[in-house]
């Protein structure tokens, strides 16, 4: 499970908002206070976002009320594709279905502080699944990074490249394994990165947000870091098994 009790500079923010006055004042003091921010000017737009893997947020902070998908509608779509937490936000108070479908809720102007507070005072919500991945439904890799490697090379060379980041990710998932049993965090973070990097650029995008996060595993050792650093080396041992089943399988057309 994820804690979102770390650093600002490690917080991915989505934010949603059709007013444009709002959402750029907003991003900007998210983004001063030392978030990393993306916006979106309505649900279905963020929706894309993160199905395309273009965002993969730590936190969503959504206006409670906005035309077309919006309200617990947007939420129940949000929840099937991230596992951040999900913050409403409005100018006056929301009808209660939208409190209780949220994480949290606050009022317009956004008070960062306590906004900070919020995510250290309460864990990220519990997800309808077991892990970050999902043998179902989740895409080994993001369709346009692989119509754009075959733009580049022919199929066999892409067939290579895959087959050389399963290959790492192997070696990598097997140095995570010593690293945690030592409490190496430093060696975890080094090796975070190094995932994060080459699978992103891969298109292997589960991979890659787990890479992220192990790069985000704190130096010191407050928490239950450690338990989440295995959980995040299991998933992405199953993120790995993914790829190599599209392997198997064929690349999709």
């Amino acid at each position: 499970m994820l804690d979102l009790g770390v650093r600002r500079d490690q917080l991915a923010v989505l934010l949603i908002d059709d007013d444009l006055v709002s959402r750029e004042v907003t991003a900007t003091v998210l983004t001063m206070s030392g978030y990393t921010v993306y916006t979106a000017d309505h649900g279905a737009a963020a929706l894309e976002m993160l199905a395309g893997g273009k965002v993969v947020p730590d936190l969503i902070l959504m206006d409670a009320q906005m035309p077309g998908l919006s309200g617990t509608a947007l939420i129940a779509e949000l929840r099937m594709q991230s596992r951040a937490r999900i913050v409403a936000f409005s100018g006056s108070d929301p009808p209660a279905e939208i409190r209780t479908a949220a994480d949290g809720f606050m009022l317009k102007p956004l008070d960062v502080d306590a906004l900070h507070e919020l995510i250290e005072q309460h864990p990220a919500p519990p997800s309808s699944q077991d892990s970050l991945v999902s043998d179902s439904d989740v895409q080994a890799v993001a369709p346009e990074i692989l119509a754009q490697l075959r733009q580049l090379m022919p199929e066999p060379a892409v067939h290579e490249i895959y087959q050389a980041v399963i290959a790492d990710l192997n070696r990598r998932s097997e140095a995570l394994a010593v690293a945690i049993a030592k409490g190496d965090r430093v060696e975890i973070r080094r090796l975070g990165h190094a995932i994060k990097g080459g699978c992103a650029m891969a298109g292997a995008l589960q991979a890659a947000r787990l890479g992220a996060l192990l790069e985000a595993v704190p130096l010191d050792s407050a928490g239950n870091q450690s338990d989440n650093s295995a959980s995040l080396l299991s998933d992405l041992r199953s993120a790995t098994q993914a790829l190599q089943r599209m392997l198997d399988a064929g690349l999709p057309a």
